[in-house]
């Protein structure tokens, strides 16, 4: 089955939800909607899935004009945030359900549960019920549903987000695979770049209802067609530093100044945002062309195997990725290392000038 949604827009008492959104999405393939809270995610999945109706465009499923075709009628699954599960009934009775409704034979319906549970691995819990299940496995129930019906496309509503670190990892992995044994259309959505980076495929980058960008998540995270690509696909977000270009060097708002490499000096001067990700900056110098900064410590975050470090001066701040735990105090003074062969440039506009994978300095 494929999916083609054509000028989709989505509004709602005066307000837009989405506008403009164009997208083809081909069997078999596994799809990420990336995008912050609000930026449309779960309203372009309503809508795909018949739950709303558009206010403009179209939807073609297989070539065919689905967009006022209730959603009885679409050959489409939803997994959601929560896990929504009948309490009442067995793990077994839970996965059955869409079957039963459609009739299916009960021979049949005993095959698919049990296949569908061996995939994701809670055969042990079929005659349990929900609430007897850890999240985990309550959240692989809603999804074996969803699985059960070999529907041609498969909606994932941020559904690992209640979960905790390892059994995201440990689920995205399974779905990952699961999918390449599939021709059906899977659509995940999320807030995580490394979540969407983990689960590769094709991403879409929405941002205040429209796509930005469309693209192997690997080509999309390198090569982001503007700075709000850029800062969507980077956590925490690009450093975005205003500077200007001339014919021998760069300047970063008219405070730090470094020459021009053989790459810079192809774009015309002018002014310019220069974009360096927080895991690019360190503490010590690797490259020739590193160019050392004189900040202040601000704020330390731990996160996990991780410190963030915020490290500001008089003209801008940054934040930095660091591996292991690093500890300074708040206002002490820190040396910290840029890679000039690792910028990012964005035009006044925000539009993509040059990325790191674009050069051949190193």
């Amino acid at each position: 089955m494929s999916l083609v949604l054509e000028n989709l827009g989505y509004v709602v008492d005066g307000e837009t939800y989405l506008s403009d959104v164009n997208l083809k999405l081909e069997p078999g393939s596994f799809n990420v909607l990336l995008g912050r809270t609000l930026a449309g995610k779960t309203s372009l999945m309503r809508l795909m899935a018949g739950l709303d109706k558009p206010t403009s465009g179209s939807i073609y499923m297989d070539g065919q004009d689905v967009t006022n075709i209730a959603v009885q009628q679409r050959n489409i699954s939803m997994v959601y945030q929560q896990f929504i599960n009948y309490p009442n009934l067995t793990v077994r009775e839970n996965i059955a359900s869409p079957l039963r409704i459609a009739k299916t034979k009960e021979s049949e319906i005993t095959r698919r549960v049990n296949e569908t549970a061996a995939i994701l691995q809670i055969e042990p819990f079929l005659d349990r019920h929900p609430l007897e299940l850890s999240g985990g496995q309550q959240q692989r129930c809603s999804m074996a549903r969803a699985l059960v019906k070999d529907a041609g496309i498969i909606l994932f509503d941020e559904p690992l987000v209640n979960l905790d670190y390892k059994l995201r990892e440990e689920l995205r992995a399974e779905l990952r695979d699961l999918f390449q044994e599939r021709n059906a259309i899977a659509i995940y959505a999320t807030t995580e770049p490394n979540e969407a980076m983990a689960l590769g495929g094709v991403t879409t980058l929405l941002h205040e209802g429209q796509v930005i960008q469309t693209g192997p998540a690997t080509q999309v995270y390198r090569n982001p067609v503007n700075a709000d690509a850029a800062k969507l696909f980077s956590e925490p977000a690009i450093n975005l530093i205003p500077g200007r270009l001339s014919n021998s060097e760069v300047t970063f708002d008219e405070s730090v100044h470094f020459p021009l490499d053989h790459d810079l000096s192809k774009i015309k001067p002018g002014d310019y945002t220069f974009g360096v990700l927080p895991s690019h900056i360190g503490l010590v110098p690797n490259h020739d062309d590193d160019l050392e900064l004189s900040m202040r410590m601000q704020l330390a975050e731990i996160s996990g195997s991780e410190t963030y470090m915020h490290v500001v001066n008089d003209h801008f701040d940054l934040i930095i990725q660091l591996s292991g735990v690093v500890s300074f105090h708040i206002g002490d003074p820190i040396k910290v290392y840029l890679p000039t062969h690792k910028l990012f440039v964005f035009d006044q506009a925000g539009n993509t000038i040059q990325t790191p994978s674009q050069r051949i300095t190193r």
